[in-house]
């Protein structure tokens, strides 16, 4: 039967693959979980200015969690067709090599040979280790490490004299806000 064009009466398309218990745990949970720690490292890293900020840190989260569930129900389903060596764990390794490119990209080299990203280029490796984690059905442990650095990240940014959940005055996006409106006028600049 195609699936596009219609279901029987009385089938519900989302039980057909999963009971809404297995949704629960198996997407809902872990989404919640991904988001809320993603987002929130990613509002750290925004507040402090730099190039990744929330939208980069939950797309990166929320992408290998996607990559890890249906790696995940790959396996189960070639586990359940009678496959005896299922092979749905390669996927996630092209997660793993992948992010070291966006990482790489946030790591830039000043005129005065300092390095700058490192931290930023952590933060987004561990949000989709994060994702990974969680989507692969580790709930608790993903749970504990993201609890752990959501805190480390706090206790860090406190000890060094800000609040992670305002934006510093100095940072890349205040000074953007700051800039004066440039308008044009019959081919003239007005500010």
């Amino acid at each position: 039967m195609n699936i596009l064009a219609g279901l029987p009466e009385g089938e519900d398309l989302i039980q057909t693959f999963m009971s809404w218990d297995q949704w629960l745990f198996v997407v809902i949970i872990p989404l919640v979980i991904t988001f809320g720690v993603t987002f929130y490292i990613g509002l750290e890293r925004q507040n402090v200015g730099k190039a990744a900020g929330i939208s980069a840190h939950v797309l990166v989260g929320v992408g290998a969690l996607m990559v890890a569930i249906m790696q995940r129900l790959l396996f189960y389903g070639q586990a359940e067709a009678g496959f005896s060596d299922p092979e749905g764990q390669r996927v996630i390794a092209q997660v793993v090599s992948g992010i070291g490119f966006i990482g790489a990209g946030v790591i830039m080299k000043d005129t005065n040979n300092i390095i700058h990203g490192i931290t930023t280029a952590a933060t987004l490796w561990f949000s989709a280790m994060f994702g990974l984690l969680l989507g692969s059905g580790f709930i608790y442990e993903g749970l504990f490490f993201g609890i752990f650095v959501v805190l480390f990240i706090t206790i860090r940014d406190l000890r060094r004299g800000f609040n992670p959940l305002k934006q510093r005055v100095n940072s890349a996006s205040a000074q953007l806000r700051r800039r004066p409106k440039i308008e044009i006028i019959n081919d003239e600049e007005v500010l």
